[in-house]
C-alpha cells in the first residue's frame, strides 16, 4: 500500500465509518494500515485502540492508549 497523506486520511475517514457501522474488525485493519504508514501520529493509535476497544481485546487496546500517550502526552483524546 502507498504512504501518503491523501492515502492515511481516506484510511481514517473509512476506519471511522466502519466504527460506525459496527464493522470493527475491518476498522481494525484501516487503522493498523494507517498506523503503519504513520506510526509517529498519537491519533492512529489511539483509533486503533478504540476499535480493538469495540472488539473486547482490551489489553491491546491499552497497548495503542498507552502507545499514543507516549508520543504525545498531552494527548486530549487518549481514553
Amino acid at each position: 500500500m502507498e504512504c501518503n497523506l491523501e492515502s492515511i486520511d481516506e484510511l481514517v475517514k473509512i476506519g471511522k465509518k466502519q466504527l460506525e457501522d459496527g464493522e470493527y474488525e475491518n476498522a481494525l485493519d484501516s487503522f493498523q494500515k494507517a498506523v503503519s504508514c504513520n506510526p509517529n501520529d498519537p491519533d492512529l493509535w489511539n483509533l486503533k485502540g478504540i476499535a480493538l476497544r469495540s472488539l473486547g481485546r482490551y489489553n491491546e487496546a491499552i497497548e495503542c492508549f498507552n502507545k499514543s500517550l507516549e508520543i504525545d502526552p498531552r494527548d486530549k483524546n487518549a481514553s
